[in-house]
């Protein structure tokens, strides 16, 4: 299953992805290096699942921050652009590919044998996402954490409200205030991690304002003596305002990191 692949609700053009997609990025990789050292185990590299990972733009950073780091996709186009990025990145030794379906991951990966297991954009690419959050799960040692990113269907529905898309975003509340919406949302993963026995250490929304900000307010915006460029100044808003209520709730993504008892 690839990341890559994974459609997000948000509505955002195509250069609007370009321009937000590497603060998020940002953001993410921030929250991975923060956990590294709590995740790092017995060995003389921490050990990484990253699920779903397709071309490696998670993976390798990891690797070259020394990670050894097993991706399982079911691309094998999203895993050949995987072992080329590691090569020119100088750590196809750090990194292995694994062709194969994230919902039978125990046919894949020996369980209990990761310090860190990520499962970013993921879950909503499943038919179900309790098995694969329980494969995932099972897959990293006692103590080790689990990794989770997933679109925040709160964003979808403010972001068509705010583009005028009206009836859309009323349509898409009707169905999240009814519990027919297929869209995971952060009391489901929360309740998804408590019957797994994980326990959810931290929470971040990613995406608070990138969605918002025009992105040719921020081309035309102009540093000064006493203020960071405008992409800067998002990048500190978007850090800042990642874990506090109620900025978490409407971010485009959430973040969680969960621990497995042990």
């Amino acid at each position: 299953m690839s990341v890559s692949g994974t459609s997000v609700r948000v509505v955002e053009t195509a250069s609007r992805r370009e321009r937000v997609a590497p603060l998020r990025q940002r953001l993410v990789s921030r929250l991975l290096a923060d956990a590294m050292p709590s995740v790092a185990g017995s060995g003389p590299a921490p050990t990484v699942l990253d699920c779903g990972g397709g071309s490696g733009s998670t993976a390798v950073p990891l690797a070259r921050a020394g990670a050894r780091v097993t991706v399982v996709d079911v691309s094998a186009d999203a895993l050949a652009t995987l072992r080329r990025r590691a090569v020119e990145a100088g750590v196809d030794d750090l990194v292995q590919a694994v062709q194969g379906d994230v919902e039978a991951l125990a046919d894949l990966v020996p369980p209990a044998s990761f310090d860190l297991a990520l499962a970013h954009g993921v879950l909503e690419a499943v038919d179900h996402s309790d098995v694969a959050l329980g494969g995932i799960a099972a897959s990293v040692r006692p103590a080790g954490r689990v990794s989770i990113l997933i679109s925040n269907p709160v964003a979808s529905v403010l972001s068509r409200a705010l583009a005028g898309d009206v009836a859309a975003a009323l349509l898409e509340l009707r169905a999240l205030s009814a519990g027919s919406s297929d869209s995971l949302d952060l009391a489901t993963l929360v309740t998804m991690c408590d019957r797994l026995g994980l326990v959810v250490e931290q929470s971040h929304g990613v995406g608070v304002f990138t969605e918002l900000v025009p992105g040719a307010d921020l081309d035309a915006g102009a540093a000064t003596a006493a203020s960071a460029p405008p992409s800067e100044a998002l990048a500190e808003l978007e850090e800042l305002a990642a874990g506090r209520s109620p900025f978490r709730e409407i971010a485009s993504r959430i973040h969680l990191l969960a621990r497995r008892p042990g």
